[in-house]
């Protein structure tokens, strides 16, 4: 059905269909014609729906935190003449409800697209001879109302064979291309799509209008960059502040611009957040182009985008004022609370871009240590922030500690309180027992070990992924010949038994009379010494098979982490166990729960490190989150293993509550061995318990200080250290052995770790400990550099602890054997023969 045969135009000029003037209407009935009257334009016809006809076609909008409300579309046709295509496009609008006009020429297209603003126009592009639609579309782009508009060329349609680039047309300013189809759904369809694809997305860029608007107008310093450093923008407040102008900045890297002094371990500390997608807040000094120090109250904001990563950061800032010192001390005490924000740290976001420093309690204007957290706004918000704060129930201890710093800080005088600016610093951290660890450049064997053992290597592989297959439970062989009972122990075995009491004691004998099976053995009679079985409450049987099963669990390939090395670590526990001090701290629990930890702390162990396998996206990295990915593991499998089978479920008589304390005794004592928390263990235990022992102990040996000594081994938090530092000293024991053992033990882990930089090298893995190479690595060398940074402390502590003397000893022998081999500069476990 056409669409202007029947044309009746009202004074309102509006154009209404099916030969029926409206009920308003006066105007004379007309055909295919249009009346110029008033101000309207030659050549133009209009339509649009009318209230008695239409829907209200107003809608909302949300673009992001903002509601908005979208008039009626217009569309403004644009053709020659009148065909079956214009009359298809006339009806669809009427369909969808939107206003239409349609300009025969380009003058008036032109005059009445910016009379009306319409946000879709369609352009006849079949027919050259009448006007050209390109230039047109130029012409109207050229104009700023057209910098939201979609454009659409109508062009005929062509054979496969003569298809032509649509690149001219997007070249003129065209957003799409209809191929002619006067069909009225198709011409609907095609609005419709337009109506929540473009125009939808355009509609809200035009709205970004008035936020720009807000930023231009805003008069705190803004800057927006890219997620690669680049700045795309900053507003004239910026400008003002720092004396440049756009030009000087956008585009350029934050490293390009000297605005900022490179104070990288301070911005370390702003990236730590920001690159987690978490807002800073903080006092940093600039430099503006004259070289001034400018202090300014700062806010840095992550924005995310496509696929849900960080953009763009927008900062925004404005200078401190001198003279506010209340708000500065407000501002500091609510960053205390902050703590959450200081805990990260990674190190790649706006290198070099700010110099972070803060301002003291007492509004100093030079500069002191670093404030995480200064908190810039009103008034209002800082009060109502404090009050919630106060409002809580739960205080922890820490937040404790920095209130009494807070109020302490409040009449001190300046250098003091600069100084708890610095405690408070310090406390912001969650790794309050871990030290600092700086690079030794001079020793490759120490950066090694720290990198393979103290990291979860979280390094990103961008190919050449290693997956380590999931690893099978080994079931417990049938045939399997085990002792029925302790007196049934065959004589050789029960022979390298004898002093299994003594620090002297030589695993590898056990080791060879068992054909490499010692844990069952050792087990046995270790347990048996400790009543393990009567605190259980399960048979001497039901042991000997859980022994089997965690040790048919151990990997015998593997050259050190086997069961063997269980059963060391299991001797050296019963050891520590027996000693004076030790017996006073832990009761029998805690005694039951370090034998099994002992025994179970790297079952499944696959002879790669922690940084191996996160390094190569192993199942089990994947599962753990590539954190304590191995003891967890130990941990988790000693308890399926366990509780799989009534056989050997040496849990399965003990009371629930009986058996969640120990349960958890036994996770937490697995999960120490990790490497990562060595030094916040050790620094713990020393802090905890050595240091208070050692001031009590030194007024004498009163009643009082006898209970007072009770109370520091026995209270539950100490207890736990304890036990930590017990299984963390046996598990790393080798230094401390008679140097045969010792000398053997070194041997067995430096294979391991050649292995693991075989396949490293071989799988194109990043190699963590390259000094580990076989046909490189110094063996005297990396037990030096491994007794100097993780043993020798550790066991000073300890031996302080638990005395022991022999062991310090051999400590001392050992070290100066490998001392004596690297001084020849001789690379291997022993001399060679003279």
């Amino acid at each position: 059905m056409g669409c202007a045969p029947s044309i009746h135009i009202s004074d309102s000029r509006v154009v209404y269909h099916s030969g029926k003037e409206s009920d308003d209407s006066n105007s004379p009935h007309q055909t295919n014609t249009l009346a110029q009257q008033g101000n309207s334009v030659p050549g133009l016809f209009i339509k649009s729906s009318h209230t008695s006809t239409y829907k209200a076609a107003v809608r909302e909008v949300q673009f992001g935190p903002m509601k908005l409300r979208q008039d009626q579309l217009q569309v403004l046709l644009v053709f020659a003449k009148e065909d079956s295509q214009s009359n298809g496009f006339c009806w669809a609008c009427e369909k969808a409800g939107f206003k239409c006009n349609i300009a025969r020429t380009p003058e008036t297209a032109l005059e009445s697209f910016l009379d009306k603003h319409h946000e879709i126009i369609i352009i006849d592009h079949r027919h050259s001879r009448y006007f050209d639609a390109e230039a047109l579309c130029r012409s109207i782009r050229a104009t700023k109302p057209s910098e939201n508009t979609v454009i659409v060329a109508v062009v005929r349609r062509q054979s496969d064979r003569d298809e032509a680039s649509i690149m001219p047309l997007i070249s003129a300013g065209f957003t799409r291309r209809y191929v002619e189809n006067s069909n009225i759904m198709a011409c609907y369809n095609e609005l419709i799509q337009l109506e929540f694809g473009e125009v939808l997305a355009q509609f809200k860029l035009r709205a970004c209008n008035s936020l720009f608007t807000t930023l231009e107008k805003s008069q705190e310093a803004i800057e927006i960059t890219s997620e690669d450093h680049i700045i795309q923008y900053v507003n004239p407040a910026f400008e003002s502040t720092m004396g440049y102008q756009k030009d000087e900045l956008i585009g350029k890297e934050l490293t390009e611009v000297p605005i900022n002094e490179k104070k990288s371990d301070f911005l370390d500390t702003i990236n730590c957040c920001i690159k987690t997608g978490k807002e800073w807040e903080g006092i940093y000094y600039a430099k503006n182009k004259n070289g001034d120090n400018i202090q300014q109250n700062v806010k840095i904001i992550p924005v995310f985008g496509h696929r849900g990563k960080i953009r763009h950061y927008v900062s925004i800032s404005r200078p401190c004022s001198d003279n506010n010192k209340a708000e500065k001390q407000c501002e500091r005490v609510q960053a205390e609370s902050q703590t959450d924000i200081q805990t990260c740290r990674h190190k790649d976001r706006r290198k070099g871009s700010l110099d972070v420093r803060s301002t003291t309690s007492r509004g100093s204007d030079g500069p002191a240590e670093f404030s995480h957290g200064a908190l810039p706004g009103s008034s209002q918000r800082r009060h109502s922030s404090m009050a919630r704060i106060h409002s809580m129930t739960i205080e922890a201890p820490i937040t404790k500690v920095i209130n009494i710093i807070n109020a302490a800080q409040e009449n001190s005088p300046s250098p003091v309180a600069e100084a708890l600016d610095r405690v408070l610093e310090i406390l912001r951290t969650t790794e309050l027992y871990s030290p600092q660890l700086g690079t030794k450049d001079e020793d490759p064997h120490t950066n090694d070990l720290v990198g393979g053992l103290m990291t979860d290597g979280l390094r990103r592989l961008s190919g050449n992924e290693y997956i380590l297959s999931a690893k099978q439970v080994h079931p417990v062989s049938g045939h399997m010949i085990l002792a029925l009972s302790l007196s049934d122990i065959p004589p050789r075995i029960a022979q390298a038994m004898d002093n299994e009491e003594d620090w002297e004691f030589d695993i590898f004998e056990l080791e060879a009379a068992t054909h490499k099976r010692p844990l069952v053995y050792l087990g046995l009679k270790m347990f048996a010494r400790f009543g393990v079985c009567q605190f259980l409450n399960c048979s001497e049987a039901t042991l000997r098979s859980w022994l089997h099963v965690i040790e048919s669990n151990y990997h015998s390939s593997n050259a050190y982490h086997n069961s063997t090395h269980s059963a060391d670590v299991l001797h050296a526990t019963a050891y520590f166990l027996c000693k004076e001090r030790v017996k006073q701290s832990l009761d029998q629990i805690d005694e039951v729960a370090a034998l099994i930890a002992a025994t179970v702390h790297d079952v499944d162990h696959p002879g790669r490190t922690n940084s191996f396998l996160c390094n190569a996206g192993s199942e089990l990295a994947i599962l753990y989150n590539d954190t304590a990915v191995l003891e967890s593991h130990h941990a988790a499998l000693a308890f399926q293993l366990t509780t799989r089978d009534d056989k050997c479920n040496i849990f399965k008589n003990m009371e629930r509550n009986e058996y969640r304390t120990l349960r958890q005794a036994i996770i937490d004592m697995v999960l120490a061995t990790e490497m990562t928390k060595h030094f916040e263990h050790v620094n713990k235990f020393v802090n905890s318990i050595n240091k208070p022992l050692a001031a009590v102990e030194e007024n004498g040996g009163s009643i009082e200080e006898d209970e007072a000594v009770k109370n520091i081994l026995t209270s539950p938090e100490n207890r736990i250290l304890i036990k930590r530092m017990l299984i963390k000293c046996a598990d790393i024991s080798n230094p401390c052995r008679a140097l045969e053992q010792c000398i053997e033990w070194a041997g067995r882990i430096s294979e391991e770790y050649f292995a693991q930089t075989d396949e490293e090298k071989r799988k194109g893995l990043p190699v963590v400990m390259p000094v580990f190479d076989r046909n490189t690595c110094s063996i005297p060398k990396s037990q030096i550099s491994f007794v100097d940074y993780f043993i020798t402390d550790m066991f000073d502590a300890w031996d302080a602890f638990a005395d022991l003397p022999n062991l310090m000893q051999h400590l001392d022998n050992n070290f100066k054997y490998w001392k004596s081999l690297d001084e020849r500069q001789l690379k291997t476990l022993r001399p060679p023969p003279e």
